[in-house]
């Protein structure tokens, strides 16, 4: 059976992050592991060893410290009745390292955690989606969802064979997810349009949009969804997204992350991150 990585960033204080992580797992029938997960080192709070004692007390105040965490987590999955899942605590910032070396497709199905709030955007949610080899699902700390909904974006009108390939990821992570939660399933294709465009009106994105309609009806129907859970908009992708999310109060939203390489990797814009910081439905991200 393939497995579902959560992961449960302690100084969050997110109890929900593995009871909805657990309850997923079981819709889509995966195999549940844990990893507890903080920012600082054992050794205090601030993450820096005291030098004000020996080295030997040092390690022997970390192994106490480590045991007395290690028994408080073992009473957290006891408290939501999972003292059967296997669980890891780790206390270094090396854990990022970790999970995207080891996190790989042959083992895991998805990777799942919390988002921190969009003000605070962490470091560890940036290097999960531009470095996991998995699916990433990021749970929302202010959802919105009250309909039974998921929303998977696809770009219509790619081309490129990498891209296409990526669409077909999309597709088949999101039906999976929708059948999993018996959730009805919507697509979303944003026609890119420049804002200064649309603002001096020298384009009109009411016949974009219906010769979008037009020009990819085989693709649509192929994807075999009643057009009425069809979306095609015109604007700025990561916007325009997350407003349909909204409007849809989707549980979920898929999207596919082309992970880039060398220098761009940290130049260039990137829509998952944009839409991520507005969050306000979980997030499936699937790499490419």
């Amino acid at each position: 059976m393939s497995k579902l990585f959560i992961i449960s960033q302690q100084e969050q204080q997110q109890k929900n992050t593995l009871t909805d992580g657990l309850r997923l797992a079981k819709q889509l029938q995966l195999a549940p592991e844990v990893m507890f997960y903080r920012d600082e080192s054992v050794a205090n709070e601030a993450g820096v060893a005291d030098i004000s004692i020996g080295p030997d007390e040092q390690l022997a105040t970390d192994e106490q410290l480590a045991t007395d965490n290690n028994a408080e987590l073992k009473q957290q999955m006891s408290d939501i009745n999972a003292d059967d899942i296997r669980f890891t605590p780790c206390w270094n910032k090396q854990s990022v390292d970790y999970i995207c070396e080891h996190i790989t497709a042959n083992k895991y199905a998805m990777l799942l955690k919390s988002i921190h709030e969009s003000a605070s955007f962490r470091p560890l949610d940036c290097q999960l989606i531009r470095h996991t080899q998995v699916p990433l699902m990021l749970l929302s700390n202010n959802p919105l969802h009250k309909a039974n909904s998921i929303l998977m974006a696809i770009d219509l009108g790619a081309s490129d064979p990498a891209k296409q390939a990526l669409n077909q990821a999309i597709i088949s992570q999101a039906q999976q997810l929708a059948q999993a939660t018996a959730s009805e399933l919507h697509l979303g294709y944003v026609v890119h349009v420049p804002q200064i465009l649309r603002d001096i009106d020298i384009i009109n994105t009411h016949n974009l949009i219906k010769e979008a309609y037009q020009q990819h009806d085989n693709q649509i129907k192929s994807i075999g969804l009643d057009m009425e859970h069809v979306h095609i908009l015109c604007g700025k992708a990561d916007l325009c997204l997350f407003e349909l999310s909204c409007r849809l109060k989707a549980q979920y939203l898929v999207i596919g992350n082309r992970q880039r390489q060398g220098i761009l990797r940290f130049l260039a814009g990137n829509t998952a991150e944009n839409i991520i910081k507005r969050l306000r439905s979980n997030v499936l991200i699937v790499p490419c």
